[in-house]
């Protein structure tokens, strides 16, 4: 027997559940089919140390890209909160001093670039390079909940031929040289092009000034907000308005194969149809579940390249820098060993098979944004989480090695590049569980594998594309005008892996969404 709906939805992350949200309130029957015993995917809060009153977005943990449009549309009860000080980036050559952007004061910004760089004029050019690259954000963001627009009516309308240029037609790294002096302050801006992209700052690819893109556009600002209450607030406020929409949302349900005209099937034998089937779910593995012959377990698969380690601290580590407090230092993005030529070095180690050291990486805090991911008995006595984000740890090296051996190398080059520019070691002010184990786990791109199906550990379901279309592209259904087609006219993409997909945005579910109800009119 076979239940018909009008919509069926493979995974359950927050794509999904904005896409049925806007289905269901439009009157359609729609199914979510999630794996695992809960909604959410990757943007989820959990308590990683039995016994540890600290709630840790575990996953994803900031939020740029989510259009207040969705947050209006869906009524989200959600505080996303901006951070005072943006960045702080300790010199590897001397910790002792160190450049603080601090947001609401220019002068103390300046005299940290002098202190640190010896350059009066190099944070003129930095505020100048943020300024050059800003209407890149007030030209492209409000158009992603929007159908596709072409490249050249794009770039008309950014009205700034140099730039277009620089970001979409040249490799990051030129611009970067040309703009900026100092190998540091070139790290700082090349770091927003390597989040979870294995890429040099002069791949020919361009795959980093794609991700830089995206990166510098969210909200039309580029600032990067802290959700209050952890990221789980943001799901579980999806999950709540999905379902008073009436929301079918069933969970502990892996689904076994798809077929292009509508079909899904469960491990369970459950047999379901849809007029149009939305994947939350990753290309590569919605490939795999539509697979009748091996042919598409032959392609290239995707391929993630981060480290995650999330600690509970018992107190903020000492700074080398005595110019900087620990609390404005870790407000921001703690930028550890990210200078532009330690990126190169470290793609090119990694490239070649080998663990890059120093391992480049960024540090939030987010519990000094938001005390309220912690029990009162931790925030009593002063502990506060961090989340370290190391880059340039492509998948590949865990593919012939031991997972849990290769885990503890990953988690020692991260503690060793962490301590080499602080005045004490990171083990030091660890927190530890009841049961006497330390409170700091890493989570491998094999993790996010095995734990949220995500192929390679890609957090972005595969290569990240522009946000419009070639002058070429064929935009004849609404499925290619939204961005989120796939070869088969009844299956559509919802997820990360949809065109202005990635990171914690919903914009994926939103197009998915206005596709399917242009189909279904």
């Amino acid at each position: 027997m076979t239940t018909s709906f009008d919509v069926v939805i493979v995974g359950g992350g927050h794509n999904a559940l904005v896409a049925a949200t806007y289905l269901a309130r439009a009157g359609k029957r729609v199914v979510i089919l999630e794996r695992l015993d809960h909604v959410g995917g990757a943007a989820v809060s959990e308590r990683p140390w039995p016994g540890v009153d600290a709630r840790l977005s575990r996953y994803s943990y900031l939020v740029s890209l989510l259009p207040r449009r969705i947050i209006d549309d869906l009524g989200l009860r959600v505080d996303l909160r901006r951070r005072r000080y943006s960045s702080y980036t300790p010199d590897p050559s001397d910790p002792a001093r160190g450049i603080l952007v601090d947001t609401g004061d220019a002068a103390a910004t300046a005299a940290s670039f002098l202190r640190t760089t010896g350059d009066a004029a190099e944070a003129e050019r930095y505020a100048a390079f943020g300024a050059r690259i800003g209407p890149l954000a007030r030209a492209l963001f409000p158009g992603v909940t929007a159908p596709l627009a072409r490249g050249s009516a794009v770039r008309a309308h950014l009205g700034d031929d140099a730039l277009w240029s620089d970001i979409v037609e040249r490799p990051l790294g030129e611009m970067l040289r040309r703009d900026l002096r100092s190998d540091i302050a070139r790290g700082i801006a090349l770091t927003d092009g390597l989040i979870g992209t294995f890429a040099s700052s002069d791949d020919a690819s361009l795959r980093q000034n794609r991700c830089f893109l995206y990166h510098v556009i969210g909200g039309g600002t580029g600032d990067w907000d802290v959700p209050i209450g952890g990221m789980g607030q943001v799901s579980g406020e999806l999950a709540r308005v999905a379902e008073a929409a009436g929301v079918d949302v069933r969970t502990s349900t892996t689904v076994t194969s798809v077929t292009p005209d509508g079909d899904v099937i469960t491990a369970d034998g459950t047999r379901l149809h849809g007029r149009v089937v939305l994947s939350g779910v990753g290309p590569a593995v919605l490939d795999g579940l539509l697979d009748e012959d091996g042919t598409m377990a032959r392609q290239t698969p995707p391929e993630g390249a981060q480290l995650k380690v999330n600690m509970l601290l018992n107190r903020l580590p000492r700074l080398r820098d005595a110019s900087v407090s620990p609390q404005a230092a870790f407000s921001g993005t703690f930028h550890i060993n990210e200078t532009m030529t330690q990126l190169d070095q470290a793609h090119a180690t990694a490239a070649s098979g080998g663990i890059p050291d120093p391992l480049p990486a960024e540090i939030y805090c987010h519990s000094l944004t938001d005390p309220s991911i912690l029990g009162p008995e931790l925030r009593a006595r002063g502990a506060q989480t961090l989340t370290l984000f190391a880059l340039h740890v492509p998948h590949r090296l865990l593919e012939d090695a031991d997972p849990d051996s290769m885990r503890d190398a990953l988690l020692r080059a991260a503690q060793t590049s962490l301590d080499a520019v602080l005045a004490e070691p990171i083990g030091d002010c660890i927190a530890q569980a009841p049961d006497g184990s330390p409170c700091i786990e890493a989570r491998t791109t094999g993790d996010l594998e095995s734990a949220l199906g995500m192929v390679g550990g890609d957090i972005f379901h595969g290569a990240l594309s522009w946000p419009w279309a070639d002058d070429d592209e064929p935009l004849e259904t609404p499925a290619q005008r939204w961005g989120v087609a796939t070869a088969h006219e009844q299956i559509l993409l919802c997820g990360s892996g949809a065109r202005r997909g990635g990171a914690v945005s919903g914009i994926g579910g939103h197009n998915a969404a206005m596709a399917t109800l242009a189909m279904l009119a």
